[in-house]
């Protein structure tokens, strides 16, 4: 997070910092302070100390088991881990649904080269209870190939990638970002009933959608929209673009 850090003038009285003949005020204090906010450790493991963190609750937000032990550890906590140059194979782990026990997500950090078909055929092999999968969230530091991409669709269960570039910060936490709800099916016919409207009469979500992909939103499915503050104190609902469906498996 970028620190501001304001710089005042003394007071006549003497205090705060010394101004030398050059009319600088404590450059050498400032520079220690300054020191303070640098991160000394590695890129890389901040890297995945933050992409990581997203994943997690951003699978807590869907409704997964995820302990808040593993969401609050601290970067430091963190290298003590996995070190300054995390093994991708120890950031690996799984979440299964509180309310759906049978739904087990899968997350998989692959390395910075290039996706290609071999990497997919390894993650096949790394997948040893794959008939307990109900999804796999694959976290890119680099690019896909077309054939590896197509290489996906011989898993039965739903694909998620992400450019850990894309995870570094939790969108749905910005301060000007609403708050995004999924409805049940029975809270979804509750709106319908409520509003005597149809499905296709619901403004559209499109499945690129940052937020769509966020909460890994299936078609059909309906999200409560909530402003908060001084912007509106209203609500509106959203529905998958049924189009954005048919051009995303394409």
């Amino acid at each position: 997070m970028e620190q501001n850090l304001l710089m005042e003038r003394p007071n006549e009285g003497g205090g705060g910092h010394q101004e030398n003949e050059n009319g600088n005020f404590g450059m050498e204090s400032l520079g220690r302070c300054l020191s303070s906010f640098v991160d000394e450790g590695s890129t890389e493991s901040h890297r995945f100390y933050l992409s990581r963190r997203t994943v997690l609750e951003m699978l807590k937000d869907r409704g997964y088991s995820v302990p808040s032990s593993e969401i609050d550890i601290s970067l430091q906590d963190f290298r003590g881990v996995y070190g300054q140059n995390p093994d991708i194979e120890l950031l690996k782990f799984s979440a299964t649904h509180i309310s759906d026990p049978s739904k087990r997500m899968l997350v998989i950090f692959c390395g910075s080269g290039v996706v290609k078909v071999g990497m997919i055929r390894l993650i096949t092999f790394q997948i040893t209870d794959r008939d307990s999968l109900t999804g796999l969230i694959l976290v890119l530091q680099n690019n896909i190939t077309s054939q590896a991409m197509k290489a996906l669709d011989l898993f039965k269960f739903k694909i998620e990638i992400f450019q850990i570039t894309d995870l570094l910060v939790n969108i749905t936490k910005h301060i000007l970002k609403p708050k995004h709800q999924v409805l049940s099916e029975q809270a979804k016919q509750r709106l319908l009933k409520k509003y005597s409207i149809e499905e296709k009469q619901l403004p559209r979500i499109l499945k690129k959608d940052a937020i769509s992909r966020y909460y890994g939103l299936e078609r059909g499915q309906v999200v409560k929209v909530s402003y908060d503050g001084d912007i509106t104190g209203s609500h509106s609902e959203a529905q998958l673009e049924p189009e954005s469906w048919r051009e995303y498996n394409q």
